[in-house]
């Protein structure tokens, strides 16, 4: 009989000397949503102040206004307003009438009234001038009028001022006074009562003028002249005192 033949044993390979392949390494599976995932601890939000509540304000007591609320506003320049220069004709009119105006009040009623007309004449173009001087022209030409019906002779230009100022019109009494003592600067009657009408228009220091040339030329007016009602306004002033009560001059 055939021996029969010794079973191959199956070999082992040596761990020692051969390393298993290794595969490759799957990446790791995700971690499904409802496992716990390994995280780093989430940082906690600094917590927000809350804006400090606005206290309301206290109510105005009885007596106290509520204090307007002040608004910052940009300081403007003023705007600057430039004055419009005078035309040529303009400037002509103006000084023209500035002459007339002048002769009117001195009293020089023709010379004014015929430096109003020849104003009107050349600048009829300066309406707001013209109208003006026709004005002190209407004026100028009644004073003359009044002056051709006016008595000449002192005598009778004394008793119309004295007629105006008991009627009260003291700026015509004043204008008879002095016509007439133009005519007869001695006249101690007429100086005497243009102080009184002076008087009763305010003008203080001219009336103690009148009235101290009244009492040089007629020294008795002195006694009359302390209790004229007209002269009441002069009382009060020394220079009174020394006009009718003393009886020498300064």
């Amino acid at each position: 009989m055939r021996k029969a033949a010794p079973a191959k044993t199956a070999s082992v390979p040596n761990r020692s000397r051969t390393t298993a392949k290794k595969s490759p390494a799957k990446p790791p599976a995700k971690q499904s949503a409802g496992k716990a995932r390994h995280a780093a601890p989430a940082k906690k939000k600094p917590a927000t102040k809350s804006p400090p509540r606005k206290s309301a304000p206290a109510k105005a007591t009885k007596g106290q206004t509520k204090a307007a609320p002040t608004q910052r506003s940009a300081a403007r320049p003023a705007p600057t307003h430039v004055p419009r220069q005078p035309s040529r004709d303009e400037a002509a009119a103006l000084k023209a009438f500035e002459r007339a105006h002048k002769e009117f009040a001195r009293g020089h009623f023709s010379t004014a009234r015929d430096l109003f007309r020849s104003l009107i004449e050349q600048h009829a173009g300066v309406s707001e001038v013209t109208a003006r001087a026709r004005t002190y022209l209407t004026i100028a030409e009644a004073r003359l009028r009044t002056e051709a019906s006016l008595p000449r002779d002192p005598d009778s230009l004394y008793d119309r001022g004295v007629i105006e100022l008991n009627r009260g019109d003291f700026v015509a009494a004043q204008e008879m006074f002095e016509r007439a003592l133009k005519r007869d600067p001695e006249a101690a009657d007429t100086h005497y009562a243009l102080a009184a009408t002076r008087a009763r228009l305010g003008a203080v220091e001219s009336a103690l003028q009148s009235l101290e040339r009244a009492v040089e030329l007629k020294p008795v007016l002195r006694v009359r002249a302390q209790t004229d009602a007209d002269l009441a306004p002069l009382r009060n002033d020394p220079e009174f005192e020394r006009i009718i009560f003393s009886t020498t001059r300064p």
